[in-house]
């Protein structure tokens, strides 16, 4: 079991798991040199992973539709942070339009025309 301070997550045996900060972009794990690797964190199908399907590791401990991120480089799991929105982008929650589409939520500087 590792810890990160704030609460105990398992390790499975086939990948590193780590809890995202909140609003993390980027893997914070460091290398055997201890050189910070910043790989993006991506969302991960795990379902859809052919490797995975072959261990079902995490499947198994978190089930089909757990909101899992990977590391693109070193491949090291990350499981949402408790104090972020589910589905919060890192921009921002935004808002809704009249359509039911997300928007930006401050206002972009109008165009001027060009006069001729």
């Amino acid at each position: 079991m590792a810890t990160d301070g704030r609460s105990t997550i398992p390790q499975l045996p086939n990948h590193k798991v780590k809890v995202k900060k909140p609003g993390q972009r980027a893997c914070n794990e460091n290398n055997e040199k201890a050189k910070l690797c910043g790989g993006h964190l991506k969302h991960w199908f795990y379902l859809a992973d052919v490797l995975e399907r072959q261990c079902r590791c995490v499947e198994n401990t978190w089930g089909a539709d757990a909101e899992v991120y990977r590391c693109e480089f070193c491949q090291t799991l990350y499981l949402p942070s408790p104090e972020d929105a589910r589905g919060m982008n890192v921009a921002g929650p935004g808002r809704l339009s009249r359509f039911g589409f997300l928007v930006q939520t401050k206002n972009a500087p109008a165009k001027e025309e060009k006069k001729s």
